[in-house]
């Protein structure tokens, strides 16, 4: 069979971006490399000589198995430049990056509580505008977007019950006009998960849920080793799993959701009640770690609760780890300790016995790092980005 001209540099670049696939999840020997591309062990040592003398990766002498390996690490600073974006309730956080997903630059800023889509993309727009002038970075190859709510695949548009009901209805193709540039939608729990798979404690790990709690509760969920977003991309909505049916009514129309007994936003409303004052997300934290008995009942009440519905769904999943996230995870385990105490009541024993339930590595950039992760995907070339 006569070869196709070029099809010898199309195969190499395909070897290359099967060996980059397995380094975006951290170093790795050559022996694994190969282990895990099913190349055989000199194609990747021509490959990876060959990204060695290009710039693209570093080696180095390492012990694998009781045996000397030759360790093989992306170097930092190749690549193009991507940005992740990720929106909040009353923030958004920007950051910019190159393969090794170390931010170069990274901007907070504060938005107005119910804030419009219209008004905080072109806040984060110019924002990221000045940042990207200031460190004269050029030539953004990719973007993604986090939003705290569900991104419907079917219509590409924020779908509802959101914590943020000004945004729903917000298409890729607006917010892509914002910023000037296609872009990539991510849910933000999606993007936590995909953060401690790929820069967090948790490498690697292929069965894995992220539980973002904040005004509302949602789970990234990773399968098999891929992120799972369900038929329609909304998979994880595990503020919306019912707990009580007489509770109270839900954004979603049902009743007694998680999110209504157990997100920060139902907290800061019992704690402002109880004690008569304005209570914000950072007055819960300081009070829950300066030893406050009624901000330390509030959490654990809301931490069991939490615990049985992670519990519920790890039942059907089978999880390795479960991470909190959030911006309560800042009180550890002042709200681990409750969570897990309920996930072991309620899961089965194989599954309590075995699964770890511990707080994000990543605090709360892990969204963030996780829109970078993906922008990082949407550039591959075949050269490692």
């Amino acid at each position: 069979m006569q070869r196709r001209p070029g099809s010898q540099g199309a195969l190499r670049a395909a070897n290359e971006a099967r060996i980059a696939d397995v380094l975006r999840d951290g170093p790795a020997t050559q022996s694994e490399l190969a282990e895990r591309t099913g190349l055989a062990n000199a194609t990747v040592s021509n490959i990876v000589r060959d990204l060695r003398e290009r710039g693209i990766v570093t080696t180095g002498p390492t012990i694998h198995q009781g045996r000397r390996a030759t360790l093989v690490t992306i170097e930092s600073g190749t690549g193009p430049v991507v940005v992740g974006v990720d929106f909040g309730r009353r923030h958004v956080r920007i950051a910019a990056s190159r393969a090794d997903l170390q931010p170069i630059v990274e901007r907070h800023v504060e938005l107005p509580a119910g804030h419009h889509a219209s008004e905080s993309l072109a806040v984060a727009a110019h924002a990221l505008s000045e940042m990207l002038d200031g460190e004269g970075l050029r030539d953004v190859a990719a973007m993604c977007v986090g939003v705290p709510g569900p991104f419907d695949l079917r219509t590409g548009t924020i779908a509802g019950h959101t914590i943020l009901p000004e945004w729903v209805g917000v298409s890729r193709d607006a917010i892509s006009e914002a910023f000037g540039m296609p872009v990539e939608v991510g849910n933000d729990a999606d993007l936590g998960a995909t953060a401690e798979r790929t820069v967090g404690a948790h490498r690697g790990v292929d069965d894995l849920m992220f539980v973002k709690v904040g005004t509302g509760i949602g789970t990234g969920l990773v399968l098999g080793g891929r992120l799972h977003r369900g038929a329609i991309g909304i998979a994880g909505e595990l503020g919306h799993v019912q707990v009580d049916p007489q509770g109270p009514l839900c954004v979603c129309g049902n009743r007694g959701c998680l999110e209504t007994l157990a997100s920060v936003r139902v907290m800061t409303q019992e704690l402002s009640a109880a004690l008569r004052r304005p209570v914000s997300t950072a007055d819960i934290v300081t009070s829950a770690l300066a030893g406050d008995p009624v901000t330390r009942r509030v959490i654990e009440d809301a931490g069991v609760a939490i615990g049985r519905a992670v519990a519920n769904a790890a039942n059907l999943l089978a999880p390795a780890v479960v991470v909190v996230g959030g911006p309560l995870s800042e009180v550890g385990e002042l709200l681990l300790e409750p969570v897990r105490d309920g996930f072991r009541r309620f899961a089965i024993h194989a599954l309590a016995s075995s699964t770890d339930v511990v707080a994000t590595s990543l605090g709360e950039r892990a969204e963030v790092l996780g829109a970078l992760a993906v922008a990082r995907d949407a550039a591959r070339s075949p050269a490692l980005v």
